[in-house]
């Protein structure tokens, strides 16, 4: 059990480090396109009609899987006063019921963005010429990752084990 634990945790520690490297690439082009687009604009005198849906999908993009990588990493949103007045058994059990909340968001990210996805396939995103449903395409992978994160959190608390990144925190500020 133990090593198939910490096979999981290096395989989606590898997964994590390219969704956050593909979600810093995303915000750098994201801010290129911006610039080109604001240049062209005003020096040049011709906006390029694809800069802003472009920009638009690179932002769902990069704020979907850093999202994703926030679940894995134990920086998402969250409503920490409670665990400072509770015992830790509780803090425990509302850990456990807050991942099977974010495991849950997840999936229905998951399942409803399909159906969107599907049900706008067959139309196209002006200047992109892309199917419609393309829009869709980073609810369903941030979905997946995030429910994936969610449910790698919560087997390791289920086993008693401390979850990755809150050890390096610690350790690095220690």
């Amino acid at each position: 059990m133990a090593s198939v634990l910490a096979l999981t945790r290096r395989t989606l520690g590898v997964l994590s480090t390219g969704a956050l490297w593909l979600a810093g690439f995303g915000m750098l082009a994201m801010t290129v396109t911006v610039g080109w687009q604001v240049f062209a604009r005003y020096v040049l005198n011709d906006t390029p009609s694809w800069a802003e849906p472009v920009t638009l999908q690179l932002m769902g993009w990069f704020i979907l899987l850093g999202a994703a990588v926030g679940v894995r990493e134990s920086f998402h949103l969250g409503l920490d006063f409670l665990q400072q007045v509770l015992p830790a058994g509780l803090n425990r059990v509302l850990e456990a019921v807050n991942l099977l909340l974010i495991l849950g968001f997840g999936v229905a990210m998951v399942w409803y963005s399909v159906e969107l996805a599907i049900g706008t396939w067959t139309a196209t995103i002006p200047v992109l010429d892309l199917p419609g449903g393309f829009d869709f395409i980073p609810l369903i992978i941030g979905g997946a990752l995030i429910a994936l994160f969610a449910a790698e959190r919560l087997f390791e608390q289920i086993a008693g084990v401390e979850h990755e990144a809150a050890v390096e925190g610690v350790q690095e500020l220690a």
